[in-house]
């Protein structure tokens, strides 16, 4: 009866088998990475990614909803005109808190911030 018995270690369908697994263990992996990337082309949030920060080939892509924008620097110091805005801090916690400064004629006349004991 030793032809009815059948020998697993021979059989090619079991190898198929596996590799199947194999890829669909792949395939899962590459789903994970995709949704989990910042820039996923299936998600509507806004992100914006910054490459080389402070670096002479800096980059920035921001993505909002479903458009893609890449902004690259080219490494010269920037020069403009403008006013100043207001004031900038950095927490112990890594958070930035920015702080508007009144316009020149605005206020009550006692200064500007919350020493002047501004109400807004």
């Amino acid at each position: 009866m030793r032809f009815l018995e059948t020998d697993e270690h021979d059989d090619p369908i079991l190898s198929v088998v596996n590799l199947v697994d194999l890829f669909l263990v792949v395939i899962a992996v590459l789903m994970i990475v995709i949704v989990s990337n910042p820039l996923n082309p299936f998600s509507d949030k806004s992100v914006m990614v910054i490459e080389n920060p402070g670096q002479a080939d800096m980059r920035m892509l921001v993505k909002d909803g479903e458009e893609l924008r890449e902004y690259q620097s080219s490494g010269e110091i920037g020069e403009g005109e403008g006013t100043k805005a207001g004031v900038a801090y950095r927490l112990a916690d890594g958070r930035m808190v920015y702080v508007p400064e009144a316009p020149a004629g605005a206020g009550d006349g006692a200064g500007s911030g919350a020493a002047g004991g501004s109400t807004r």
